[in-house]
């Protein structure tokens, strides 16, 4: 019985360090698509402010930690580049922090 609650709970540990980590990488990846996704479709904007608020808005939605002014927007006749980044601590209980840095750099 001992044995099987100790199992249980590594499982329980695993699984909620799992998930420290997952989320920071999901959202990247989310936002990331998004960002190439906004480029996409906003290659006929007019400028690059309407585009850096495209791309903010959604950073907000998915409470990525970033200002408007962290996104760089260049727009030439044929492309567009969007750079940005961000930094996400990760804590495990208050033993283990984990500084992870994510970077945006698409262009279409």
């Amino acid at each position: 019985m001992k044995k099987a609650i100790l199992w249980l709970l590594i499982f329980v540990f695993i699984v909620y360090v799992g998930l420290k980590f997952g989320f920071p990488y999901y959202r990247y990846l989310a936002f990331k698509s998004d960002a190439k996704e906004i480029v996409r479709v906003s290659i006929e904007a007019r400028n690059e402010e309407e585009i850096r608020d495209k791309i903010f808005e959604r950073s907000q939605e998915l409470k990525i930690p970033i200002e408007k002014t962290d996104i760089e927007v260049s727009k030439t006749d044929k492309s567009i580049v969007v750079k940005t980044s961000w930094f996400e601590v990760v804590d495990i209980l208050g033993v283990y922090k984990k500084t992870l840095k994510f970077y945006i750099d698409t262009s279409l």
